[in-house]
């Protein structure tokens, strides 16, 4: 875990003071200690500013003209929950500093107050927005549902896959992540957010497929409260969560025509609106893509901007299928099998010559996904010491004795292990569907009947 305060992390400041010298003499000070401050002297500006910037800590007025500070402290805590305030206020009080407290101010400060004061509340919010990560860390930790990655192979072309992603880490370019499904796109996503210069700040992960437009685009930039059926609160989006951070597109060819020009726009621009807000928001985030289809294709075909995909594709790294590097496939398998042993309480040193045989030769269409189940399954159902080819899903066991033209089997069968191969090597359904002159629907069947 890295130390925010160690590394002297900048913060995001917004003061609302009514007091010109107030405001002048406290940002001067904050700006001093490298911090980024903006200044304003009531409400309705200190709303506009919150509502267009993420914020890590507002020093609040409590009184500014005729209007009660106070009762600002609710509506920031509603749209901007990350956001850290400390009332100020040369009406100090036990009462005013228990209600601050009670409606959602971290600290409170008399005026007027010393440089020390300030440097204490400052020091106060790191540490709190320390153990924020770390909690979150833990929570991470605890529900980690796979064993440690492995970035290192015996294949050139995963080799390099891996060098170019710890070259472009550090960089805030984008990152284009293609390969099949299953072959560890988002791992290596996160490796390049903890391999960045962004590591202590906050990675998102959204997975295109998995919502649709309107709700897609909400995750994404946000909405606010009204914005559509359902929406009954303020929701900052991923893009404000992520401040300074980084963000992973996941499946990214499957992101809706309507909804890619406003993901180009904040490419271009840094800048977005939440989803019924007519407020135009800046944002410092660094975007990785991940696609198992062919970009280009989709452009020609009308399902993917070319605008976008020229923006998107500035690094573009290709993870290669399981199946093309099978010794790899060993080492992958003895870390899952650590990780597996541990959660089921087992004691399975190794695997069977002839299950090591048959994991190594067999094709993986679902490249490290599919290996992962195969093993988890394999530990839950191992009774002795090592895992043997009787306890491996049915369809792996065949890749022992590949089928070939001219054996005495079924042309079923033949079949089967042939569109096993081609899904292996194809970059996506269609181009599997294509090669083999059927249309995906019929694909999808024969997947079906022969369980691949």
């Amino acid at each position: 875990m890295i130390n925010v305060i160690e590394k002297d992390e900048k913060l995001r400041i917004l003061i609302i003071d009514d007091e010109a010298n107030i405001r002048k003499t406290l940002g001067i000070y904050l700006e001093g200690k490298g911090n980024i401050v903006k200044s304003v002297s009531n409400v309705q500006d200190a709303l506009n500013e919150a509502a267009c910037e993420v914020f890590d800590l507002a020093f609040l007025d409590l009184r500014l003209g005729q209007a009660d500070g106070m009762k600002l402290i609710p509506e920031f805590r509603a749209t901007a929950p990350w956001m850290k305030i400390v009332v100020i206020t040369a009406y100090a009080s036990i009462g005013t500093a228990v209600e601050a407290i009670q409606r959602g101010a971290i600290d409170y400060l008399a005026k007027p107050f010393e440089p020390d004061n300030v440097a204490l509340v400052i020091k106060r919010v790191m540490q709190i927005k320390l153990m924020e990560q770390q909690v979150a860390q833990l929570q991470t930790d605890i529900i980690k549902s796979g064993p440690d990655p492995i970035f290192s192979s015996k294949y050139t072309s995963m080799q390099r896959a891996i060098e170019q992603a710890q070259q472009a880490a550090p960089s805030d370019a984008i990152i284009l992540l293609r390969g099949p499904s299953g072959t560890g796109k988002t791992v290596l996503a996160k490796a390049i957010h903890n391999w960045s210069n962004r590591n202590d700040k906050p990675l998102g992960m959204i997975s295109c497929p998995a919502l649709p437009s309107e709700l897609l685009e909400s995750e994404l930039f946000g909405h606010i409260k009204g914005a559509f059926t359902g929406a009954i609160r303020d929701n900052p989006g991923r893009i404000a969560i992520c401040q300074s951070g980084t963000v992973v597109l996941d499946e990214i060819g499957d992101m809706p025509l309507v909804l890619q020009p406003k993901l180009l726009r904040f490419i271009q621009e840094k800048e977005y609106e939440r989803v019924g807000d007519h407020h135009t928001l800046n944002a410092d985030v660094r975007l990785i893509a991940a696609t198992n289809i062919d970009l280009q294709k989709a452009v020609e075909e009308g399902r993917f901007r070319e605008d976008l995909y020229y923006r998107l594709n500035v690094i573009e790294i290709f993870v290669p299928p399981l199946m093309e590097r099978p010794d790899d496939v060993q080492t992958l398998a003895e870390s899952m099998l650590t990780f597996f042993n541990g959660q089921n309480h087992k004691n399975i040193v190794g695997f069977a010559d002839d299950a090591m045989m048959a994991l190594k030769q067999y094709a993986w269409p679902g490249n490290i996904r599919e290996l992962r189940n195969a093993i988890e399954r394999a530990v839950i159902l191992c009774n002795s010491d090592k895992i043997g080819v009787e306890l491996l899903n049915q369809n792996i066991k065949p890749a022992l004795t590949p089928p070939k033209l001219g054996d005495n089997i079924p042309l079923s069968q033949i079949e089967q292990e042939h569109i096993r191969r081609i899904l292996a090597s194809s970059k996506s359904l269609q181009e599997a569907a294509d090669i083999l002159g059927i249309d995906q629907a019929t694909l999808w069947r024969k997947r079906k009947t022969y369980n691949i």
